[in-house]
């Protein structure tokens, strides 16, 4: 049962029927509950999308803790729910049931502070370097602004993050790292922030190290298409050729309903099935 402590026309609080009524943050919000029945396509693309995101930004949090304050004071929204909204929408590529991150258009921070020109990311033997350009052009930014970096490792779904890296000035940062993480693919990325910390910049994607190497899991989800795309594609050969034999007539036959339901089930199963090449 609901409540309304502001009379007929006021929020109500509790439940009615299959929709909760309750407060978020300082704002009047609903959402339904009950089984809402099987999920379409679209519905399955939308929850893998929330959770491919989640799954990468949670490691990131003090990061964009940091990087989307600014952004998110005087709104109800927290910087964490930026972030997310920011990469669900933007930085995923795909379609269901093979969505994954764009690293290339990741975004852990914004404002409006300037970042720096010819950023650079290069391999040592002992770590990584990244660089960029200390002239100032303008007095829109000072020399002591700090530099946040975040390195993503992408096989073992961990990151490194320096909240003061550097400062502006300094025009580089090298940082060591274990050889066999330095072996592997490592994506990057930067933003500056004022010393007074009223202003952050967007962050910007240095680059990667090592291209894209496939995970163990990865691997094995493609494997596993694979072996089903060769069932599917042995199916689908005597199932069109017995359709099309003696003119349908052995289409009532106990053995084309057989082979008729697997054509179907392998259709559906490689449909909703990740591994999907390219």
């Amino acid at each position: 049962m609901a409540t309304s402590k502001n009379g007929l026309y006021g929020h109500p609080n509790g439940k009615i029927g299959n929709i909760v009524f309750y407060v978020l943050n300082g704002q009047n919000v609903s959402r339904t509950i009950g089984d809402p029945g099987k999920p379409s396509r679209n519905q399955l693309g939308n929850q893998q999308s929330m959770a491919v995101t989640m799954a990468f930004l949670k490691r990131m949090k003090e990061f964009i803790t940091v990087g989307f304050e600014l952004e998110a004071a005087g709104t109800v929204k927290n910087a964490f729910n930026l972030a997310t909204s920011y990469n669900k929408k933007g930085a995923l590529q795909g379609e269901y049931p093979n969505i994954s991150v764009n690293y290339s258009k990741v975004v852990l921070s914004k404002g409006d502070l300037p970042v720096a020109k010819d950023i650079q990311l290069s391999k040592a033997d002992t770590g990584v370097l990244i660089s960029w350009d200390p002239s100032r052009l303008d007095f829109d930014y000072g020399p002591d602004d700090s530099v946040m970096i975040m390195l993503y490792h992408p096989l073992r779904k961990k990151e490194t993050s320096f909240l003061n890296a550097a400062r502006r000035e300094e025009g580089s940062r090298f940082i060591e790292i274990d050889k066999e993480w330095l072996e592997e693919p490592i994506e990057a990325y930067l933003c500056f922030k004022s010393a007074n910390g009223k202003r952050i910049s967007d962050s910007v994607y240095v680059g990667n190290l090592n291209g894209e190497i496939e995970s163990p899991e990865e691997k094995s989800k493609k494997r596993k298409y694979l072996e089903v795309k060769v069932r599917f594609d042995q199916i689908e050969a005597d199932y069109l050729r017995l359709m099309h034999l003696d003119r349908g007539a052995h289409m009532g036959t106990k053995a084309f309903r057989h082979l008729e339901k697997e054509y179907e089930v392998l259709k559906k199963k490689l449909d909703d099935l990740p591994g999907k090449p390219g």
